[in-house]
């Protein structure tokens, strides 16, 4: 199933956050949303199922005083068309994400995904699509559902996605009080601004045909496998409270990925980075510190760099 009409910008975007930095560019037969902002190195931000460059909207304008933030609405999401069914996948996703990158002429210093854009990102890592010098996975869905559960849940989103029915079903009674209840489910509290956000989203069924090809044709046992094959510095940030991303999954993952590091943030659920974007902003900047991706101590290098004169 294929609904190939998008969200109008002009209309539902009239107010959309950091809207002054989105421009809409073509690639791999595309027509994709993003937008960018900020000098220095390329930070990439990869959201998560059901969302849009939105989720980042507290968290680019800080970012953008350190590196040039490249964040775009994966297909079918926001303001980005819909791809032929089999392109929602994993790999279909990291193949028309590396193409965008190209028509963008961008290399990724550093890659930020939340949930599913983290599995996105690790994937396009592992193959060598992109070469970040450090990943970050905000409550990163990089593991399959554990036991039969991750052979059941994929098979009936399946058969929910391939009713042409289902999308508009589900738009039709995504009223804000029940997006509100969806959010709160994953142990999450966001503000009103960001259920409005949302809630608009979810009330157009091309945006819920999407949230549900991308659930129905995940498969993350392949990703699982090659975990070990990471070789790019991982940070791991898990809320405490994320009842989607189990927070002992990450301690799993410090286990299976060589370079890696983990930060469980308290209190906080799935939608960690838009409870607390300033949190997320310090760990973000503390790994790239860390990794030399950006200055050690900038206030430092400002201040010899006016003595030098």
């Amino acid at each position: 199933m294929r609904n190939a009409s998008t969200l109008d910008f002009a209309v539902a975007g009239a107010d959309w956050p950091n809207r002054d930095a989105s421009r809409f560019v073509s690639a791999g037969g595309q027509r994709w949303h993003v937008q960018m902002m900020g000098q220095g190195p390329i930070l990439l931000l990869i959201h998560g199922t059901a969302a849009s460059t939105h989720s980042w909207r507290d968290l680019m304008a800080p970012l953008a005083r350190h590196f040039t933030v490249v964040a775009p609405d994966l297909p079918s999401h926001g303001f980005t068309s819909a791809p032929p069914n089999r392109q929602l996948s994993l790999a279909g996703m990291a193949s028309l994400l590396t193409g965008l990158l190209a028509a963008l002429g961008v290399k990724p210093m550093l890659a930020v995904g939340h949930s599913a854009g983290a599995a996105v990102l690790v994937r396009m890592t592992i193959d060598g699509q992109i070469a970040p010098a450090g990943l970050v996975s905000i409550n990163g869905a990089l593991l399959p559902f554990p036991g039969i559960a991750g052979h059941i849940f994929p098979a009936m989103a399946k058969l929910i996605y391939l009713n042409p029915l289902t999308p508009r079903l589900f738009s039709s009674a995504a009223t804000p009080a029940k997006v509100a209840r969806l959010i709160e489910d994953t142990g999450s509290r966001i503000d009103a601004r960001g259920l409005d956000l949302y809630a608009r989203l979810m009330a157009h069924p091309r945006h819920v045909a999407g949230a549900l090809g991308m659930m129905a044709n995940w498969d993350l046992h392949g990703l699982e496998r090659d975990l070990p094959k990471l070789r790019a510095p991982l940070l791991v940030i898990a809320g405490e409270c994320d009842r989607a991303v189990p927070p002992l999954e990450a301690l799993k993952l410090k286990r299976m990925v060589p370079d890696s590091d983990v930060r469980i943030i308290p209190r906080l659920g799935h939608l960690a980075h838009e409870e607390q974007p300033d949190a997320i902003l310090a760990e973000i900047l503390s790994f790239a510190r860390r990794h030399a991706i950006i200055e050690a101590n900038p206030q430092r290098a400002d201040d010899l760099r006016q003595h030098e004169t």
